[in-house]
């Protein structure tokens, strides 16, 4: 088996001339290694805030969807709307109570991955 640490045969000579780092260099091997098993990467500065916000706004959208479709498919809205009025077929599906039931228990777990989500988040100190 060849040394990965060695060029390709029939390839540039060095890296300059492709336009690639070379194979040794430190900064490549330091980007491309993935992290070791069980260890989380560290955020700081601005990523750790962009982190927190796009955490707390992934558990927003989970509850405030999951609480829209554990109770509108129960409110008279869910069948008369200007939508259903057209097409009747339809208006009876949605109507169904296992479609109702079958949006409502997406509506609970949606608001369990939410929730799930802000309750796991933790920060490494």
């Amino acid at each position: 088996m060849p040394d990965p640490e060695t060029p390709l045969q029939g390839g540039p000579a060095n890296s300059l001339e492709s336009g690639l780092p070379q194979p040794g260099s430190v900064s490549n091997r330091a980007a491309t290694l993935p992290l070791p098993r069980g260890e989380k990467r560290q955020y700081q500065g601005f990523e750790l805030w962009l982190h927190r916000v796009t955490v707390l706004m992934f558990v927003f959208l989970c509850a405030s969807v999951g609480v829209l479709l554990v109770i509108l498919p129960w409110r008279p809205e869910w069948t008369d709307n200007h939508l259903l009025l057209g097409n009747p077929w339809l208006r009876q599906i949605v109507a169904h109570g296992f479609v109702r039931g079958l949006c409502t228990g997406l509506g609970v777990l949606d608001i369990w991955i939410g929730f799930g989500e802000a309750l796991h988040y933790h920060e490494e100190k």
